[in-house]
């Protein structure tokens, strides 16, 4: 099967007639979205990568759940939408620490920003440091609403889909995320131009 030979609808619809290689192919297409999808959620590489196996644990065992209503692709970010939020529910009743928040030096960060330019090391480490806290300091639905748009570059209609809010709260709401961002940006002394 080639790699982007059926769109997204016809390999779900291939895979619940049974066919699993229909399935692998969702998975390799999905995989990366979906992973800094739920990192951005929780901040946390471990976690993320739990969430993302539990994401299409679901997709495989509720495969026939979907429906083509809507796009294969706003179904599965629902599902990982909804496991990211109840697993940040769970966080905060809980107040745990992980591994992964205790050794970060022994991994690279590497971040590229629309002019291609890279940061690497201790600016790129910053940067996404503050870009993450940043993040984590938005309200929940502006939190969602940037990481869907800005970050995975989902459409104003899927987005909208996933939110279950209409496409005007979407924009509005994507703008005013937008402008909180970068006020906490700047107050953590990120030059922004």
């Amino acid at each position: 099967m080639e790699q982007f030979e059926y769109t997204d609808e016809e390999l779900i619809a291939m895979f619940q007639d049974g066919d699993t290689q229909a399935y692998n192919q969702l998975v390799f297409r999905f995989k990366d979205r979906l992973y800094n999808f739920i990192y951005r959620f929780v901040n946390d590489l471990d976690k993320a990568e739990d969430l993302l196996q539990d994401t299409f644990l679901k997709l495989y065992t509720h495969k026939h759940s979907y429906r083509e209503i809507a796009k294969f692709s706003t179904w599965l970010y629902t599902i990982a939408s909804n496991l990211a939020k109840t697993e940040l529910r769970k966080l905060r009743r809980r107040r745990t620490y992980s591994a992964s928040d205790l050794s970060r030096d022994n991994r690279e960060f590497v971040f590229t920003t629309q002019d291609d330019q890279t940061f690497s090391g201790e600016d790129g480490e910053s940067l996404g440091k503050n870009l993450q806290a940043a993040l984590n300091a938005l309200p929940q639905d502006f939190k969602t609403i940037i990481i869907l748009r800005d970050i995975q570059e989902l459409s104003y209609e899927d987005i909208s889909k996933i939110v279950g809010v209409p496409i005007g709260t979407v924009k509005s709401r994507i703008n005013r995320g937008r402008l909180k961002l970068q006020k906490l940006l700047i107050n953590k002394g990120e030059n922004l131009n």
